[in-house]
């Protein structure tokens, strides 16, 4: 089960998304989004949708998902129909799944995955190694072979639980300093080393060996001193032997075409695909609280368009369903509107054109 769904996403690029169960079909018409966003027929005609798109373009579109959420009936079939992967937002992370050492609670997260069962999508695990949502005790503990423990059994643990079941983690994220200029300081980097970046990946593939393990970083995306100290990192890990296969690009963004470059975008995604790498984009959105709707839905599009230009990127994930339930909400305005769906489950003009992409046009 797990070899089938991780290859159907390794071969997104050329496989028509067949790992999603698409064949290029719209996944259905909850909502009455693809309408709303211009798109609408007779009725006789099937709608597109952003998993159909995708599926045509061979990739796969997702969001984060937010169990919390699942209750509420709009954003359930918005998510269900609109998209063919899955990251769930919170509920894999240390702080939900092992709060008190040795004790593992996985309900949130199994939620999601049931979901994602019922309603043909895939699922990508986030996140198993971040110095973000730690419980206390990680960063209490101060000893190295103790807090290699601790890393490698919780590693095992939630990777061994979900085997099967998600075919693709963020193993460790974040990494790297924001400058560029080395390893982030965490508690890991402190009291591990460096070396506890290949310890984490080898840890998850000897869980699952058939679930894609991923590097996922922000500020990364395009071509500068960080994204340069990423692809360092990773180039070490492949020849290393390391069990790498992809780099996740965070992609939280301003509507400004140039940070970064849809072209810086896709040079730096050429040099990872010339790794033997895969890529993502893995947590896209678009604030625009000084700018306006017709500038997001450019932006979208074109670093949708540069992923379907490079065969290496599997798939797209916008960082959320509706407008209201972003996490950049009174961050950096109070209402930054940086998603496809308004606060009514609408699909807004960026929809348009993020279906544009995967149709080329």
């Amino acid at each position: 089960m797990g070899g089938t769904s991780a290859g159907g996403l390794g071969a997104a690029g050329g496989a028509g998304g067949s790992g999603a169960g698409e064949g290029g079909t719209p996944a259905g018409g909850g909502g009455g989004t693809a309408t709303d966003a211009g798109t609408g027929g007779t009725g006789a005609a099937p709608q597109v949708t952003l998993r159909s798109a995708a599926s045509i373009s061979g990739r796969f579109f997702g969001a984060a998902i937010n169990a919390g959420h699942l209750d509420e009936s709009d954003y359930a079939a918005v998510a269900a129909n609109e998209f063919s992967f899955a990251t769930p937002e919170n509920e894999m992370k240390w702080s939900v799944t092992e709060k008190t050492r040795g004790t593992f609670t996985f309900d949130s997260g199994d939620r999601i995955v049931a979901f994602a069962a019922q309603n043909n999508l895939l699922v990508k695990g986030h996140t198993l190694v971040w110095h973000n949502q730690l419980p206390s005790w990680v960063p209490a503990i101060q000893d190295a072979t103790d807090l290699h423990d601790a890393m490698i059994n919780h590693i095992t643990q939630v990777v061994s639980h979900y085997r099967g079941q998600v075919v693709a983690w963020d193993v460790v994220n974040e990494g790297i300093a924001d400058n560029g200029q080395s390893l982030r300081s965490t508690t890991f980097y402190q009291v591990l080393g460096a070396g506890y970046v290949d310890d984490a990946f080898r840890a998850a593939r000897a869980a699952d060996p058939y679930a894609r393990l991923y590097y996922n970083d922000y500020g990364a995306e395009g071509m500068n001193a960080k994204s340069n100290a990423v692809y360092d990192l990773v180039q070490g890990m492949v020849s290393r032997g390391v069990p790498i296969n992809g780099v996740g690009l965070q992609m939280h963004t301003g509507p400004a075409a140039s940070s970064p470059s849809a072209a810086d975008v896709a040079k730096n995604m050429q040099r990872l695909a010339d790794l033997g790498l895969d890529v993502m984009i893995t947590e896209m959105d678009v604030q625009i609280c000084t700018s306006d709707l017709t500038t997001q839905t450019a932006r979208f599009h074109d670093i949708v368009a540069a992923c379907v230009a490079q065969p290496a990127c599997k798939a797209v994930t916008v960082w959320g369903v509706p407008d209201k339930y972003s996490w950049l909400n009174g961050q950096t305005c109070t209402t930054p509107r940086p998603l496809l769906f308004d606060d009514n489950y609408l699909a807004k003009p960026a929809y348009m054109g993020v279906i544009d992409a995967f149709f080329g046009r």
